[in-house]
């Protein structure tokens, strides 16, 4: 259904002349595909679910976030726009993203479920938080937040 949302949007763009956001489209179609080739390669089913589509799409926008900022301390304003408008673009697919609060009581739950008593236990907490928040908060967010409560 995401695929074909993706498919779709890129065929409006087309008609209605919208180069950048072709661009953008394209490449995230094309971070798709790379996706269902690796994974028919594994030997697996290579059609994806939206939940893995949502991935492929997050990563996606981590790497904008990342060259975002690396350009606006590189001193190149130009290059870290382009990256915020495909960024833009790109946050329109993605699900959407918990607040502080839910990410803050997740951990908690995450903490109790693992019995965790100190920062030692950061990596099993982490791994259980991450399993209910996956594609719903970024993982930098959730580490900041297992931070803060053990």
């Amino acid at each position: 259904m995401l695929h074909q949302k993706l498919a779709d949007d890129l065929k409006n763009a087309m008609k209605s002349g919208g180069s950048f956001q072709v661009g953008v489209l394209r490449m995230l179609l094309s971070a798709i595909h790379n996706k269902e080739i690796e994974k028919k390669g594994k030997g697996q089913e290579p059609v994806l679910s939206d939940d893995e589509i949502a991935d492929v799409l997050f990563k996606e926008s981590k790497k904008r976030k990342e060259a975002t900022e690396i350009y606006s301390k590189a001193g190149r304003a130009d290059l870290s726009e382009k990256e915020i408008k495909e960024l833009e673009i790109i946050k329109k697919y993605l699900p959407e993203q918990l607040g502080e609060e839910e990410i803050e009581k997740a951990v908690k739950a995450a903490i109790e479920k693992v019995g965790a008593k100190d920062i030692k236990d950061f990596g099993k907490v982490m791994a259980e938080a991450m399993k209910e928040l996956k594609g719903r908060a970024d993982a930098s967010s959730v580490s900041e937040m297992v931070k803060k409560n053990l």
